[in-house]
């Protein structure tokens, strides 16, 4: 933890110094932001090594403002010969630059001013010998499943990073996080009538990681499960979404009010801001301030405070994801949302995004279904996202009268993301998992393409 907070401080100090330079230097406003990760994986196959990674990566980016003018430039040598050509070149690019009359940085009154500790980090970094047996033992135990025939692999790996941003209104933030995850990938069957299917986990935090043999175990009975699939008729029937694959429900959503694609008028949602746009009792909850969370920071990359929203209120579409530049161009204000790598401007994105649970049990969510299909892979990326409509390939079960029965696939499932919304019922199994979750969904009224 010493060593994160040393990081982080040596950030802080290098971007304030090139901030300072570059206000000297003749810039009317700057702001630099600061990357730093350090990752090692390990990938085993039939209990041989076969990807053993180690990366390290140090990246600093400068955005200078010339008025309504600006530029960004980025650089991996921290020399003070580069950093000097770098302010140069950010100026000189920036005088030259088109005018975005939308461009800028946050008003003052909106720049965070409390750090807040999101427990990110537990300092715990294993070394590849350990990674190597974390992953043998996750493939072992799928391979332990009776019916599983072959292996894709067992991985496992941590990384760190550090991320530091700076402008020349004030404000300076810093923070660290880590991460631990395992994966196991097993194939059931023989000759043309193999399954495969996999589990994953990630966590900040090494003990909240489930152990090598679970993780492996639920790989090697899902591809079991999915074994002699039969192809369903088409038809109309209701269709619930296992959390894996319910997740990129959240997503669509999630992108659908990113203030980039409302300012294009690009966005299937473009026009329903303050109504109805799920069931009546649906939430969708934003909160970059969840600790332990993937995308947790209590600033964004305009240094604008981050909070906790309700971005969907009993079903009510209640804000877009905002920075400040988009934020201008709809009237509004910036919703704390602005991401940025080293080389280009800010831009909105989601933090840790979720669908709130339901109040029912997944068995009792689908317990009234007496002909429908549970999702758990999607195949494509057949979503339209200016109009809204969905259709994509997948694979799961048959629910008949309520239980899940044999496996299907070769399918596909259609219909549009606004009716799709408005017929979502969540259950109660939320898990927070990835840096946008979803419980089991059940959506009524699409449509199911089979033989």
């Amino acid at each position: 933890m010493t060593d994160a907070r040393q990081r982080a401080a040596e950030a802080q100090t290098l971007i304030a110094d090139l901030l300072k330079a570059t206000i000297k230097a003749g810039a009317e406003a700057a702001d630099a932001v600061y990357h730093e990760s350090r990752s090692l994986s390990a990938g085993v196959r039939m209990g041989q090594p076969e990807d053993v990674e180690s990366s390290e990566s140090r990246d600093l980016g400068l955005r200078v403002l010339m008025g309504q003018r600006q530029a960004c430039v980025s650089t991996t040598d921290f020399s003070p010969a580069a950093l000097h050509e770098l302010v140069e070149r950010a100026i000189s690019m920036a005088k030259a630059a088109p005018e975005d009359k939308f461009t800028g940085l946050p008003d003052p009154s909106q720049l965070a001013t409390e750090a807040v500790d999101l427990d990110l980090f537990d300092g715990v970094e294993l070394e590849m010998p350990q990674l190597l047996e974390r992953a043998k033992a996750a493939e072992a135990a799928a391979l332990a499943v009776p019916g599983v025939t072959n292996s894709e692999g067992g991985g496992a790996g941590r990384s760190f990073g550090v991320v530091a941003y700076a402008n020349s209104i004030g404000f300076s933030g810093a923070g660290w996080s880590g991460s631990h995850t395992v994966s196991a990938t097993a194939i059931a069957g023989k000759d043309t009538a193999m399954e495969r299917d996999w589990d994953y986990e990630a966590k900040t935090h090494f003990s909240d990681l489930p152990s090598p043999e679970e993780i492996g175990r639920k790989a090697g009975e899902r591809a079991v499960r999915r074994l002699n699939p039969r192809k369903l008729e088409s038809a109309a029937m209701p269709i619930v979404f296992d959390p894996r694959v319910a997740t990129s429900l959240v997503g669509h959503f999630a992108s659908a009010i990113n203030g980039a694609a409302v300012a294009r008028g690009t966005s299937f949602l473009k026009d329903r801001l303050g109504q109805q746009v799920f069931a009546a009792g649906i939430r969708i909850i934003d909160d970059p301030l969840r600790k332990r969370g993937f995308r947790s920071r209590w600033f964004d990359m305009e240094g604008v405070r981050r909070q906790t929203r309700d971005l969907v209120e009993d079903g009510r579409l209640t804000t877009w994801l905002l920075d400040c530049a988009t934020a201008r161009q709809l009237g509004r204000a910036s919703t704390g949302h602005a991401a940025r790598g080293t080389a280009s401007p800010p831009s909105p994105a989601p933090t840790n995004v979720y669908l709130a649970p339901g109040q029912k049990t997944p068995r009792e969510l689908m317990a009234d279904i007496k002909h429908g299909l549970y999702v758990t892979e999607l195949i494509g990326m057949g979503v339209n996202g200016v109009t809204g409509d969905y259709s994509r390939g997948a694979a799961g079960f048959l629910i008949v009268d309520g239980e899940i029965a044999e496996p299907v696939s070769e399918i596909t499932i259609a219909g549009n993301l606004k009716d799709m919304f408005l017929h979502l019922t969540p259950a109660n199994d939320l898990e927070f998992r990835f840096g946008t979750d979803a419980p089991t969904v059940r959506i009524d009224g699409m449509t199911v393409a089979g033989r």
